[in-house]
C-alpha cells in the first residue's frame, strides 16, 4: 500500500479558502463513505484506506492505496466542496510515502501549527482517526501510521521543550483584548460555543478576573455545564443578537457552517454602546463573524490568521526545540518506512514458508517409506538430506543457467549473498532449539 496525503493549511491558504474546504464533525462519516465509493468506482486505485483531518488551520486527507491516489483525492475534494480544481491545486500540497509520514508526525507534534507546539492538534488528529475507524475507512496500514504518529508526538513533547515556548490561541486572545482595554477586570466577556477551544480561552480570561463572563451555546445544557465551572452565565445562542451590545470582548469558536454574527447585528450593538470599542476574536473556520464587521470603526475583529504575529517569540529557544523535534521525527520516519518495507515482503515470506513445509513433508514421508522397507537409518538420513538440498537449490541452479550474461551475473550475486554469506560460520547456524 502506498501512503499519500493531500491538503492545505494556514501556510498555504488564507482563511477565506480554508473555510470553504472545512468539514464539520457531523459530516465526516458521510464524506468518508462518499470518498471510498468515488475512488472504488473510479477503479484508479482499488480499495483505499482514508482519514480526514479538518480543523480551523487545515483540511487534510490521509490515504493508503495500491497506486498513487493524490490526483484522484484532489479532484474528489474539489467536487465535494465545490471549489475550482485549479484554485484548490494552487493552495494545496500533495505528499507521498515518506513525505506523508513525516508530515503526519510533524502535525501531531505541533511543528506544523500556527502556534508552535500547541497541544490541541493531537487530540483533533486522534478524533479524526476514531471517526475513520468507526466508519470503516481506516485499514491496517493507515492505522499503524497513525499509532506511530501518536507515539512520536508523545516522544517529542516529553523529550523537547517544543510546547514550553508556545503562545496558545487562548493566550493570544487575551493579549489582543489587553491591547485595547487597559484592564480586563472592567470588561464583560462573551464566549460563543462550548467546545475545547472556548473552554481553554475561558480559562485564560478567567485568570484575569473580568467583570462578567457569559457563555452562549446552541445546546443550553452544555453551555450551562461549562459556565458553572467559571461562575459565568449561560444563555441561548439565539439571545446573542439582542445582548451583543453588553460585551466588550466577544470570542467565538463554533462548528457552524455559516456566520452566526452578521454586520447588521454588530452595527446595532455599536450604536447601543455609544461607539465604545469592542474586541471580537473569531477562532472558527468557517468564520462565525462576517468579515465585513472588520470595516466598522469601533470594532477590532481578529481571525485565526491575525493571531500568527503574536506567536513569533522566543526565537532561539524555539529553534533549538524545533531542531531536536525534527531529529526525533526523521529517525522515526525511517523506522516506520523500514517496517512498511518489511510488511510488503510478508506475502513472499509466507509463500516461501509454505513451499518449504511442502518439501519437508514430501521428504519426510519418503524417508518413512524407505525405513518401512528396511533401509538403514544412515542411508535414509543421507537421502533425506540430499532430497532437501536438491529442492532448495534447484531454483538457484536453474536461474544461473538461464537468461543473458548480465542477468546471470545479478542472479549469481544474489545466490552468493543468500547461500554463501562470507561472514557466516557453521557455529552461526541455528541450534535445534531455534529451528
Amino acid at each position: 500500500m502506498l501512503l499519500a496525503a493531500i491538503g492545505l493549511n494556514h501556510q498555504t491558504a488564507p482563511v477565506g479558502v480554508r473555510e470553504r474546504l472545512a468539514f464539520s464533525a457531523d459530516t465526516l462519516v458521510d464524506a468518508l463513505q462518499r470518498l471510498k465509493v468515488n475512488m472504488l468506482n473510479g477503479r484508479r486505485n482499488g480499495p483505499i484506506e482514508a482519514a480526514i483531518l479538518s480543523t480551523c488551520n487545515r483540511t487534510e486527507i490521509y490515504c493508503a492505496a495500491e497506486s498513487d491516489p493524490r490526483d484522484a483525492l484532489l479532484h474528489w475534494l474539489s467536487t465535494e466542496r465545490q471549489v475550482q480544481f485549479d484554485d484548490l491545486a494552487d493552495h494545496s500540497y500533495r505528499l507521498v510515502q515518506d513525505g506523508t509520514v513525516r508530515h503526519a508526525f510533524r502535525v501531531a507534534s505541533g511543528l506544523d501549527s500556527m502556534v508552535l507546539g500547541e497541544p490541541q492538534i493531537l487530540g483533533q488528529m486522534k478524533e479524526a482517526v476514531r471517526v475513520a475507524s468507526d466508519s470503516g475507512a481506516l485499514g491496517s496500514t493507515l492505522n499503524q501510521m497513525f499509532q506511530r504518529t501518536f507515539s512520536v508526538a508523545k516522544e517529542v513533547r516529553t523529550n523537547t521543550e517544543i510546547g514550553a515556548h508556545s503562545v496558545s490561541m487562548a493566550a493570544a486572545s487575551v493579549h489582543l483584548a489587553q491591547t485595547v482595554f487597559e484592564s480586563l477586570q472592567e470588561c464583560r466577556v462573551l464566549f460563543i460555543g462550548a467546545g475545547d477551544m472556548i473552554e481553554l480561552v475561558a480559562t485564560h480570561f478567567s485568570a484575569h478576573h473580568p467583570k462578567s463572563m457569559v457563555i452562549a451555546n446552541r445546546t443550553v445544557e452544555r453551555g450551562a455545564h461549562l459556565a458553572q465551572r467559571f461562575g459565568a452565565e449561560a444563555i441561548r445562542l439565539t439571545d446573542v443578537p439582542q445582548r451583543l451590545g453588553e460585551f466588550d470582548v466577544v470570542v467565538t469558536s463554533t462548528a457552524s457552517s455559516l456566520p452566526i454574527i452578521g454586520l447588521g447585528a454588530v452595527e446595532r450593538s455599536i450604536k447601543q454602546r455609544r461607539h465604545k470599542p469592542m474586541v471580537m476574536v473569531d477562532l472558527a473556520v468557517p468564520r462565525d463573524i462576517e468579515p465585513e464587521v472588520a470595516q466598522l470603526r469601533d470594532v477590532y475583529l481578529y481571525s485565526v490568521d491575525d493571531l500568527s504575529a503574536l506567536v513569533r517569540s522566543n526565537t532561539e529557544k524555539r529553534q533549538a526545540a524545533i531542531e531536536q523535534a525534527e531529529a526525533i521525527i526523521e529517525n522515526r520516519v525511517h523506522g516506520f518506512l523500514e517496517w512498511l518495507d518489511l510488511r510488503s515482503q510478508v506475502p513472499l515470506i509466507q509463500r516461501l514458508q509454505s513451499q518449504s513445509e511442502q518439501w519437508q513433508t514430501h521428504e519426510v514421508e519418503r524417508a518413512r517409506r524407505l525405513l518401512a522397507r528396511g533401509e538403514s537409518p544412515e542411508a535414509v538420513l543421507d537421502a533425506l538430506a540430499r532430497g532437501l538440498s536438491h529442492k532448495f537449490l534447484h531454483g538457484a541452479f536453474t536461474a544461473l543457467h538461464q537468461g543473458d550474461p548480465s542477468h546471470r551475473q545479478v542472479v549469481a550475486q544474489a545466490v552468493e549473498r543468500v547461500f554463501l554469506c562470507p561472514h557466516r560460520r557453521d557455529s552461526d547456524s541455528p541450534s535445534d532449539s531455534q529451528v
